[in-house]
């Protein structure tokens, strides 16, 4: 397998999920071997963040990268995008500290990529491969990472917030799917009583309903739903049948387990092109970003 980048840059524009900031990105093409960087156009000529496990710096509901002052925030989406359509090479302008959250999917992403065009280059892809079975696990939530030896690179995921509204999902995922419209089109998902806390902890300040998809697990009040529609500057909304806010409707019903399928992806390019077989039981960044790490300090060893 040769090694890929873009035929042509592809831009964006949009809000930041957490920070609300607006901000302009551009993915270029970028010569075999430089693997993924962000550049922080904003700070100057050398704030260039590698996308490594290694320069992860915070994981507080996305996953973010630091070089000294330069962080590029929320990556996994287009990190996901780049990974699910083999791309190996690409360096990310930016103007702002937040990747734009767009449709809160990688769908924009692996469409424009797609039209943009994607070539070969003249280098052989670099796998990442482990000898010996590696697990992360987080004793609070019981969430874990399971990354075993393997030829080809398969995922078999689990998502199980004890809800009644998502139930058990189990996404099973492997190359000979199609990622672009499998799992590239999956949105992100937040619980509606979560919604506060977050808002209280400056977190989601560019999220609204047209880039999330809103569990309603709990009843709420008229009350509750006016004052979330207040924050999100949004008019009056309803929880349908299926236990989710009338804004939106599923591409999948297992689309928040495919989301988290997406977002696993994302994470864990930040040790390379793995080959392995990788389990997992609801993951999230903080377990992604750590499982990742673990792989690259295995390499090392």
């Amino acid at each position: 397998m040769k090694q890929k980048t873009l035929k042509t840059s592809c831009r964006f524009e949009g809000k930041g999920l957490h920070t609300g900031g607006f901000a302009h990105m551009t993915v270029n093409p970028a010569p075999a071997g430089s693997g993924i960087a962000f550049h922080r156009t904003d700070l100057g000529s050398d704030a260039i963040i590698q996308a490594s496990a290694s320069n992860v710096s915070n994981t507080a509901r996305s996953t973010t990268i630091s070089n000294g002052d330069a962080s590029a925030v929320t990556i996994e989406h287009v990190m996901s995008a780049l990974t699910g359509l083999g791309i190996d090479n690409a360096l990310i302008e930016i103007d702002g500290p937040e990747i734009p959250i767009l449709d809160g999917s990688a769908k924009p992403y692996a469409e424009a990529f797609t039209k943009a065009g994607i070539i070969e280059q003249d280098a052989d892809r670099i796998y990442t491969t482990i000898s010996e079975t590696i697990e992360v696990r987080d004793e609070k939530s019981g969430s874990w990472i399971r990354i075993e030896p393997a030829d080809e690179l398969t995922y078999d995921i689990t998502l199980d917030f004890n809800s009644k509204v998502l139930g058990e999902q189990v996404i099973r995922w492997d190359g000979s799917k199609e990622y672009a419209s499998e799992i590239a089109p999956c949105r992100t998902f937040v619980f509606f009583h979560e919604l506060e806390f977050l808002f209280n902890n400056n977190l989601i300040k560019g999220g609204d309903v047209d880039n999330a998809i809103v569990i309603v697990e709990h009843p709420v009040s008229e009350a509750q739903l006016d004052n979330i529609c207040s924050l999100l500057n949004k008019p009056k909304l309803q929880v349908n049948a299926n236990g989710y806010l009338n804004n939106l409707e599923l591409h999948f019903s297992d689309e928040c387990g495919r989301h988290k399928l997406l977002d696993l992806i994302g994470d864990l390019r930040l040790c390379g092109f793995l080959k392995a077989k990788v389990s997992a039981f609801k993951p999230g960044h903080s377990l992604n970003t750590r499982a990742a790490k673990a792989v690259l300090e295995s390499i090392s060893k």
